[in-house]
């Protein structure tokens, strides 16, 4: 029974390692287009709550190479910037959704909050968030 235990537990192991060489597309575009934010506050927001899904900006955490959670990150983040990227052009679409995911608490994902405690944010600073947001694309 141990023989057989140990024998399951390497293969589970060695399969680990081997799905570490699917690959995974974790890409940061080119950025084609930058907005005028209507206050250096908007895009400190932003920048820490936002651009890593919404932008061709992204930080890629050490985890994100990791499979399968890199394949669940580049999908979140695929997601997001076909949503509302500020980065391509055109990038003014969607910024009421945007604005309204952040003041319902759609917005960010609970699921990004854990590893980026940075990125909550309070009931001001939403507020702040979603009409700067508004400013700055209303601007374009």
């Amino acid at each position: 029974m141990k023989k057989a235990l140990r024998i399951i537990i390497s293969l589970l192991i060695l399969a680990f390692i081997g799905i570490q060489f699917i690959p995974v597309a974790r890409t940061n575009p080119p950025v084609q287009v930058e907005p005028t934010w209507n206050s250096p506050r908007t895009k400190e927001l932003f920048t820490r709550a936002c651009a890593d899904c919404h932008s061709n900006e992204t930080v890629w955490p050490w985890y994100s190479k990791v499979y399968p959670v890199s394949a669940w990150i580049a999908h979140h983040v695929e997601e997001g910037r076909e949503h509302f990227n500020i980065n391509e052009k055109g990038f003014g679409r969607g910024y009421d959704e945007a604005a309204e995911a952040v003041e319902k608490g759609w917005m960010p994902l609970e699921s990004y909050l854990p590893m980026h405690p940075e990125a909550k944010l309070t009931p001001e600073e939403k507020e702040e968030l979603a009409a700067g947001l508004k400013a700055t694309f209303d601007l374009h």
